[in-house]
């Protein structure tokens, strides 16, 4: 079992703390894996194998389980065995109806250290967050990093790390392509299986969508214009110039729900003068690069947008709160925050050419505060800065 250890760290950072630990991310981008990798830290910690319960309500040994009551008397019936702490690991948790009703009971009733895992953000719905207002952290998972990604492949010598990240560009990030990737015509069925089942089971029967050809349409949109700033309006005038029947009312609940089941991911602008959030104009950008080439082929591909798609998931990846930058006309890729931090960041596959070292360079020089300001390109050059912009390899920075 591969590891994920910035992950497991985060849940043993969070260990015995009176918190719910809930895991949220896409399916198949690894949350059961890490319960799995977390429970066998426990049990080499010395928790005794009868103090933890792992409950997959994917698997059919749970298949009994469908209603509150019977995952709290299931529950109940573990717990009255022994009055020490045990740990409650429960994937897949939103699969029981009310399950948020049994967990709070429990938080009063039990001595219990809890994590559960699902694949939509419904999980925090409002109920929810007011049952358990202030006692639970959100960790969020998202398909490998390429760092992750080297240590599952363990590239040999004469496989170049720049040969990996050009097939992690093509196949995408979710943990299973790594063990497809001897037969690569596999691959693709199993991204669409990946899509098609977060499509139907995560948006069109949770929200009971009737028109699945639009909600189609508007993923595929979004894939081909991922790191382009749209805007609902813009999405609904071209979806109803191919034939779509739909209004910028409808596109946004749309995408809301599509954000929800963790498929696309929105950065918002920020007017870097005005010191505020702009509310229209955002750019959108897709869980796994993999997911939008089986979307969109691989022609007429724009490879900045796909390099600024993996730069922004390994930003939020290092738990930064991603915006794009305006600076009256110009344009700063990502501010990347978190805590009292800022770091500004313009993502190019090329600066060598003049033209295109000072279109990347110029949007940086305006802003006048002293947080941190790079650029992340794939060229190989002597040049790290000017005048105080570091420019970094992307490669270099993917791997720290």
């Amino acid at each position: 079992m591969n590891n994920r250890e910035d992950y497991v760290k985060k849940l043993l950072q969070y260990k015995d703390k009176p918190l719910i630990k809930v895991i949220t991310g896409i399916r198949r981008c690894g949350k059961s894996t890490l319960l799995q990798l977390f429970e066998k830290k426990l049990l080499d910690s010395g928790v005794p194998a009868k103090h933890i319960i792992f409950m997959n309500f994917e698997s059919f040994a749970f298949d009994h389980i469908s209603t509150p009551q019977a995952l709290h008397d299931y529950l109940q019936n573990r717990l009255s065995q022994s009055a020490e702490l045990h740990y409650l690991l429960l994937d897949e948790i939103q699969l029981v109806p009310s399950w948020e009703k049994v967990i709070n009971s429990l938080l009063v009733d039990a001595q219990i250290d809890i994590y559960l895992t699902g694949s939509n953000a419904y999980l925090l719905s409002s109920e929810l967050a007011t049952l358990l207002s202030g006692r639970y952290v959100e960790i969020k998972m998202l398909p490998l990093s390429f760092k992750e990604y080297l240590d599952f492949t363990q590239p040999s010598p004469e496989k170049d790390i720049e040969q990996s990240f050009q097939q992690y560009m093509k196949y995408g990030s979710f943990p299973t392509v790594v063990e497809l990737l001897e037969h690569p015509e596999t691959i693709g069925p199993f991204l669409d299986g990946i899509f098609h089942t977060v499509l139907i089971k995560d948006v069109i029967h949770r929200n009971e969508i009737r028109d699945s050809a639009l909600l189609e349409n508007l993923v595929k949109f979004i894939a081909s214009n991922i790191g382009s700033i749209v805007s609902t309006k813009k999405i609904s005038d071209y979806l109803v110039s191919h034939g779509r029947k739909t209004t910028p009312d409808t596109i946004d609940n749309y995408l809301r729900m599509l954000e929800k089941a963790f498929i696309i991911y929105k950065a918002p602008r920020y007017d870097l003068k005005g010191k505020m959030f702009l509310k229209t104009l955002e750019k959108y950008y897709m869980v796994d690069i993999g997911i939008r080439n089986q979307l969109c082929g691989l022609r007429n591909v724009d490879i900045g947008h796909i390099l600024e798609n993996i730069v922004y998931l390994e930003l939020l990846r290092r738990s930064y709160e991603v915006s794009i930058g305006k600076i009256g006309t110009l344009e700063v890729d990502f501010v990347a925050r978190k805590a009292n931090d800022i770091h500004y960041f313009q993502v190019s596959a090329s600066i060598l050419d003049q033209n295109t070292r000072i279109r990347e360079l110029k949007p940086l020089q305006e802003i006048s505060d002293n947080y941190a300001k790079t650029i992340l390109t794939l060229d190989q050059t002597p040049y790290n800065d000017y005048a105080g912009i570091k420019v970094v390899h992307l490669l270099d920075f993917l791997r720290e």
